[in-house]
């Protein structure tokens, strides 16, 4: 993958000690770098001390932003002193990116004329006008940090991830895979307000994927390169040859969708036709997918899939569609979180077990191989799922964990036990608020992350649940 890179941008102020760039310079250099990212920067020979502060330096720096565009993913504008508000709105006001405001610290010993910063005040300065002119940017604690910080470093974790989202979720595709699920009007969805962030819904009927699937040769090398890498991603020993196939097949074609629709993420109608006529369940295809980093949920939840891509940008993991399924005993604040099989294996305690599917199998044996069984591993997570609502998207978030609490043996599926915080008065907030039974995890603790995407640049509406 391509290192992120970040544009850097460092202020000036005619009357106050400009030398003091140049080690901000190679500080900031160093920091990215030692973080493990790339940046680009303007030539500091071009303005006084490489730094903006005039409108005509402004101007300079946003034509050089125009000419490096699709070359940075964020960027990073540096006071080491007080800055000139009017160079630096002009410099940045058409980034296009998520802007990180960074201003130095003064030091104690070192607040005479010639080294005090005053950068404390002149972040104010410039946040300000960047309101005025409704450009959004990103602050993040503490006020003041050195670039060679422990706490700078995480304040560029935090934003590389903020970037990743934003331009990840700026525009994409999102395929539709069947028509809504016919039982579950929970999952409905407004294609015209996704359309309006930015999210391109490409639809395909299941009549198309079945008779597409009925084309594939058991022989074809692809499909057989395809069924020894499900074998491998999970056990297949219980799968009759026959069904083993299929479900190979059906992932070709998946995969086929993708490629040419350029898919960013999908949901699928996977019940109960595929059950019925092609005698498979999908869920271990949307596991093995959302392990591939395509954020893939079942039961045409296209809601979930927004947010499942989200996660797994801000994450770089996997992320998985899960039910409110089960209270764990008399503990208010635990909830077993399932379904069926779709859970990404790297989200799993070990390799699952791919089975028939228990409540298919009860009326129609044979019918439901696919399942990916297993449990879910202790971690942290977020929690977050959308809504589309009068022509918004609609989006909340919260954080928990993944426990080691057992759940018997004869739990079918793919579960574990959560345990969150102040669960009770979330899940009153959730269902007063109509958002669904379903919730998206990812590993890890992101609910910040996503605050900030969503709010300060993407334009959805967020709902506090905590």
């Amino acid at each position: 993958m391509k290192k992120m890179t970040f544009a850097l941008c460092f202020c000036n102020r005619g009357f106050m000690p400009g030398e003091l760039i140049y080690g901000a310079r190679e500080d900031m250099i160093k920091a990215v770098t030692d973080a493990g990212y790339d940046y680009i920067a303007m030539d500091a020979e071009l303005t006084r001390f490489g730094g903006v502060e005039t409108r005509d330096e402004g101007r300079l720096y946003a034509k050089w932003l125009k000419e490096h565009e699709g070359q940075y993913d964020g960027v990073i504008f540096s006071m080491p002193i007080f800055a000139d508000e009017n160079g630096a709105i002009t410099a940045l006001q058409d980034a296009g990116v998520p802007i990180l405001m960074q201003a130095y610290p003064d030091e104690i010993g070192k607040m005479d004329f010639k080294h005090r910063r005053d950068a404390y005040c002149g972040k104010f300065s410039v946040t300000d006008v960047f309101c005025q002119y409704n450009v959004p940017f990103t602050v993040m604690k503490p006020h003041v940090v050195h670039p060679l910080t422990p706490a700078f470093r995480q304040n560029l974790r935090d934003f590389a991830a903020i970037c990743r989202v934003v331009n990840g979720m700026k525009r994409f595709n999102l395929g539709c895979i069947g028509a809504r699920t016919t039982a579950f009007k929970t999952v409905r969805f407004d294609e015209i307000a996704m359309q309006k962030h930015g999210i391109n819904v490409e639809s395909f009927d299941l009549s198309e994927l079945f008779e597409k699937v009925r084309g594939k040769q058991n022989d074809d090398p692809i499909v057989l390169a395809k069924l020894e890498r499900l074998k491998n991603y999970t056990d297949f020993s219980l799968v009759p040859a026959e069904n083993a196939l299929t479900l190979a097949k059906v992932s070709v074609v998946i995969d086929e969708y993708i490629e040419e629709y350029h898919l960013d993420a999908l949901a699928l109608r996977c019940w109960n036709e595929m059950e019925t006529y092609l005698r498979v369940c999908p869920c271990v295809l949307l596991s093995e997918l959302n392990d591939r980093g395509i954020a893939a949920s079942c039961e045409i939840d296209m809601c979930s899939a927004i947010t499942m891509r989200a996660m797994s940008l801000a994450s770089e993991g996997a992320t998985a569609v899960l039910d409110w399924n089960n209270n764990y005993g008399d503990d208010e604040n635990k909830v077993i979180l399932f379904h069926c099989g779709p859970v990404a294996q790297s989200l799993m305690t070990c390799k699952g077990t791919v089975t028939e599917h228990k409540m298919f199998a009860k009326n129609d044996p044979g019918s439901g191989w696919g399942c990916n069984e297993g449990r879910i591993k202790a971690m942290p997570i977020t929690i977050s799922n959308c809504q589309t609502k009068d022509g918004k998207i609609v989006i909340y978030a919260s954080e928990g964990k993944f426990t080691d609490d057992v759940i018997e043996p004869e739990f079918f599926g793919c579960g574990g036990v959560a345990e969150i915080d102040n669960l009770q008065d979330k899940l009153i907030r959730l269902a007063r608020g109509g958002f669904k039974h379903h919730t998206a995890i990812c590993e890890g603790h992101y609910k910040a992350i996503l605050q900030e995407a969503f709010t300060t640049y993407l334009g959805y509406d967020w709902v506090d649940i905590d």
